[in-house]
């Protein structure tokens, strides 16, 4: 095999230098940088790191965010003969401070943001700034210097030699500290080399890589691979669902270069969205996939492109392979994705092997297996099963570690991968685990945790597990499910927890169960690609505590190095990023999690949504509609929600300024509730008023202080305990004033149907619609004061649940943001006790009211949430007259 440095090998390739290299997208644009543009800056920014002394074999750190950027870098070092060290964003911060320290680097390039992180090792090693043009010509205050003028150098020949070592990778390191991998210039060419005979792609074909370039997979595979043969790498704003999906559908994506966790995703979420469709979509949905699963593989027929061509139109048109790496592709997941009309092809390597061993090629993919050798690697499976390499892409020794070389590599040149498996007859490979990883308990009994963890994790209620021995027993660390911790709780949780745990367990060996579990209600330790840190997981169980015992939970948020990986990931898109810092400082004194509910846990109601997108409008600088709050439950949801939305434009106009022009927000239907009532609608509302009138003289004996004004336009805020409140107002009201009022009423109970909307309609009832449309509902009830009539409004948004006042939504203060009117406090007590929440019957009981002096809008100072506070604490004010 003829292996150049990499810097040759892409040089040579037979691609015009016009074609695109990389397509960038940003917030809301796509950029696209040419092979030549691509090449040209990596020999300038070559040119530029000699001059500022680099050397063959100097280490440079990289610790930034994918983009185009990141991949000049890489080259230009490669080019000038430096060695790579690309260090996770998410590097936890002790590992952090190891790989800085085993590495010793000479120079590093990083972001503005992510500068901080190497703040320890700044004095020692020549900063660059990737983002920031603004520093001096020279250098700011402590040495760094912006990125951008390294490319002002003159173009330089290539310094590599082809036995340099190009790069040095770190590994996730879950069974210890990470070590430090040395790829060669020859390692990883002859492992491009060898991927290319298996003509996955060509340059007609544009890649997206939704993965982060620190990582030996998408750096080989990715980068190199792509521009080796011309095909456009698509690198998407972020690393999240929302903005991968846009990458696939902008980016024309043919080809996806992703994890197995990614696809897991990918699945769940279409999942999910046929289930809410109903149970005749979501069998027809089976049925279908069934069909096109069972049609490929008896007969080679490939009907998933046609029985679902909706569904390839809306999420990518394009695309037809799904190339899988990182970690196994569970096998029902890869016929899954082929029955929906992809191909799918799947691979196994390590750090330490440039990466790829094996491939598994889409037209005669094995799901159940790794794939057979690519060319030149050769394997062989140990005595004791270990999966034994050897090939030009196979390292030489760890950096610094000669023990743990002497370990992983012996005398002949075979590379201990750690893996457990075996060979076929025709030569494909098959995995049975980690070799560290098994558990050998006093007995004799071989325990595959990853086996006991899949078989868990499966329940519906429980989130995570980790499966280690603990005094020679099986035991587990299990995360439960969110749901499962609002049905069980104290002493009910540990039970409903081993409940669920024994269920789960039933179908495994007896002495794969568990026999002592402890609970965390934070996510296990893991890597970035998802992998257990399993030398941490014996650390946490530890702490756990006593066996039945929950670990405490701090009512404070979880800090982001605490979430699971994939929550990690999202908050690498910067609006997530901002949208849970405000949600931090918003709730800083209560357990906030991606799970917390934003209605159960938050108290983030409907009408409090629009408040809510005008403060991440402000702080995040996103914009987000009404059409959003069907698909927000939970902080992920929204964070994911932030990831996908639209920049907030300063010059556009925000909600508070079309609050001037209301009508503009309504739609036909909601005019025409402020239309003149009809003869017939004017007297059923005459007829209504007196049934209601009637049913309060039946069950209320009222007490009333106060009165409210006969003459203006007023919003009148009434406490609100029972569905007997809107009673208790028409009957102190008279009929003048009710003629020149409407009342706010929620959908939901009083517009269900075309009956109740048309008794709502003659009782001057407004369709409030937090659920789908609550700018236009707020909208509604500004033109209602602008017209000049008075509008009853329950500011605390529901009925009381326990006969307390609530804290006032802060609904109500946008309106007399846009709309300042006087607001007529008014306390009610003694409803609640008529007819609580969930009582059907009303009972006779004595009824006090109390009016309250208008409170004056020149009052009405700060923000919406002011408002909201102010009216709040003078209703309570009226509980004491």
């Amino acid at each position: 095999m003829d292996v150049t440095t990499l810097n040759q090998m892409l040089a040579s390739a037979k691609v015009d230098e016009q074609h695109p290299a990389a397509v960038e997208l940003g917030r809301e644009t796509l950029d696209t940088t040419s092979r030549q543009e691509v090449f040209e800056r990596c020999a300038r920014l070559a040119g530029g790191m000699e001059q500022q002394g680099l050397k063959r074999g100097d280490r440079v750190v990289m610790l930034a965010p994918n983009s185009v950027d990141w991949i000049i870098s890489a080259l230009g070092i490669l080019h000038v003969g430096g060695v790579v060290v690309p260090l996770d964003t998410q590097m936890p911060g002790e590992d952090m401070q190891h790989a800085l320290n085993d590495c010793e680097p000479h120079f590093a390039i990083t972001t503005r943001a992510l500068r901080p992180r190497l703040a320890e090792i700044e004095e020692q090693v020549r900063l660059f700034v990737l983002d920031d043009e603004s520093l001096d010509d020279a250098q700011d205050e402590v040495g760094a210097e912006p990125w951008a003028r390294l490319l002002e150098a003159e173009p330089i020949p290539i310094r590599a030699r082809v036995e340099d070592v190009a790069a040095l990778f770190y590994t996730s390191g879950t069974t210890g500290p990470p070590k430090g991998v040395p790829l060669t210039h020859f390692n990883i060419a002859s492992n491009v080399e060898a991927l290319r005979t298996q003509n996955l792609a060509d340059s007609r074909d544009r890649i997206l890589v939704p993965l982060p370039f620190h990582h030996v997979y998408p750096f080989t595979v990715g980068i190199l691979i792509p521009l080796t043969l011309g095909a456009p790498i698509i690198i998407p704003f972020s690393l999240v669902g929302p903005q991968i999906v846009r990458a696939l559908r902008e980016g024309d994506a043919t080809l996806m270069l992703a994890v197995p966790r990614l696809y897991e995703a990918i699945w769940n979420a279409l999942h999910e969205r046929v289930a809410g469709r109903g149970k005749l979509a979501a069998e027809v949905f089976s049925g279908l996939l069934k069909l096109s699963i069972v049609a490929r593989r008896r007969f080679g027929w490939q009907l998933g492109k046609r029985l679902f061509g909706k569904l390839h139109q809306r999420i990518a048109p394009r695309l037809r392979l799904m190339v899988a790496g990182g970690a196994a592709l569970d096998p029902e997941l890869g016929a899954r994705l082929q029955g929906l009309g992809w191909d799918v092809a799947t691979g196994y390597g390590l750090s330490e092997t440039s990466p790829i061993l094996t491939m598994n090629p889409p037209e005669s993919v094995r799901l159940e297996s790794a794939g057979a050798a690519l060319p030149g690697v050769e394997l062989r499976i140990s005595e004791k099963g270990e999966i034994l390499a050897r090939g030009p892409n196979v390292f030489s020794g760890y950096w610094n570690l000669p023990e743990k070389t002497r370990e992983a590599l012996d005398d002949q040149g075979w590379f201990h991968t750690g893996d457990v498996g075996w060979l076929d007859e025709d030569g494909y490979l098959y995995i049975q685990g980690r070799k560290s990883a098994m558990i050998v308990l006093s007995g004799g009994e071989n325990v595959d945790p990853e086996r006991v963890e899949k078989a868990l994790t499966a329940s519906a209620k429980i989130r995570e597990a980790g499966v280690l021995a603990h005094k020679d027993r099986l035991a587990a660390a299990v995360v439960p499910e969110p749901d499962l911790l609002h049905e069980a709780s104290g002493e009910d949780l540990p039970r409903a927890v081993e409940s669920a745990v024994n269920e789960a367990a039933r179908e495994l060996p007896s002495h794969h169960r568990p026999g002592e579990l402890r609970i965390t209600l934070d996510p296990l330790p893991r890597t970035r690609l998802g992998k257990l840190r399993r030398h941490k997981l014996k650390a946490l169980f530890e702490s756990l505590g006593n066996v039945d015992e929950t670990s405490p939970a701090a009512p404070e948020p979880i800090t982001p190095e605490a979430m699971a990986p994939e929550d990690q990931q999202l908050l690498s898109d910067p609006a997530a990023e901002k949208t849970w810092h405000y949600l931090a400082r918003r709730f800083n004194d209560i357990r906030l999690t991606p799970d917390s509910s934003l209605a159960r846990d938050l108290d983030i109601d409907s009408l409090s949504w629009v408040d809510l997108t005008l403060a991440l409008r402000e702080h995040a600088g996103i914009d987000l509609d009404d059409a959003a709050i069907s698909r927000v439950q939970n902080v992920r949801d929204l964070l994911n929600e932030a990831a996908g939305a639209s920049g907030a434009d300063e010059a556009g106009e925000d909600f508070l300024t079309s609050l001037g022009q209301p009508e503009d927000m309504l739609n036909d239907d909601q005019k025409a509730m402020l239309a003149p009532r009809s003869a017939l609608q004017r007297t059923t509302g005459v007829v209504l008023l007196g049934l209601a009138r009637a049913i309060s003289y039946l069950f209320m004996d009222l007490e009333v202080r106060g009165n409210i004004p006969t003459k203006g336009r007023y919003l009148i805020a009434p406490r609100h305990l029972s569905l007997l409140d809107p009673l208790v107002l028409a009957r102190i009201l008279d009929r003048h004033q009710l003629e020149s009022l409407y009342w706010a009423g929620w959908t939901g109970m009083l517009f269900s149907g075309p009956v109740t909307h048309w008794l709502s309609r003659c009782a001057r009832v407004l369709p409030i619609d937090p659920g789908t449309a609550p700018r236009s509902s707020l909208a509604l009830a500004v033109t209602c004061l602008e017209r000049g009539y008075s509008l009853v409004w329950f500011p605390e948004g529901r009925r009381s649940l326990d006969g307390n006042l609530q804290a006032f939504k802060p609904g109500m203060g946008l309106v007399l943001c846009a709309k300042p009117v006087p607001v007529i406090p008014i306390w009610i007590e003694g409803t609640w006790e008529a007819l609580p929440p969930g009582r059907r019957m009303p009972k006779r009981e004595r009824v006090r009211v109390v009016i309250g002096e208008p409170i004056d809008p020149e009052r009405f100072k700060g923000d919406e949430q002011a408002i909201a506070r102010l009216v709040h604490d003078e209703v309570a004010a009226l509980a004491k007259r």
